[in-house]
């Protein structure tokens, strides 16, 4: 994964928009549109401020969230109908587990984003 990816993954399982990454950065919304779409490259300060908006480190935020992915693993084998699928992931293709798995994330963190914007 790479640094807009991964951005955009771990404000997604915060449950921020755009607006709030950029509000606990102190940069505008823009700015973390174009890092997450790749237009811009953050310098090391806006790393630093990128990271603890993020609640990582800058080492995770650099390696892809590694961190982040294993604590984003946990919280999805602890729902129910993750759990009863996880048997079967072993016996699928590289490709086939990838393609179920980032799928998965992707819907468990829409329904947190919904579920926070619920809330707020």
């Amino acid at each position: 994964m790479q640094l807009p990816a991964t951005v955009r993954s771990l404000r997604l399982r915060l449950g921020l928009s755009q607006r709030q990454l950029g509000r606990r950065m102190s940069v505008p919304r823009s700015y973390v549109s174009k890092i997450e779409n790749d237009k811009a490259t953050p310098m090391l300060s806006s790393l630093e401020r990128l990271a603890r908006a993020l609640e990582v480190t800058v080492p995770e935020l650099l390696s892809a969230g590694e961190g982040s992915r294993k604590v984003g693993i946990r919280e999805l084998a602890r729902d129910a109908f993750v759990a009863e699928l996880l048997p079967f992931v072993s016996k699928l293709s590289e490709l086939q587990r990838r393609a179920i798995l980032v799928e998965m994330n992707s819907l468990a963190l829409r329904s947190r984003s919904r579920a926070a914007a619920a809330a707020a």
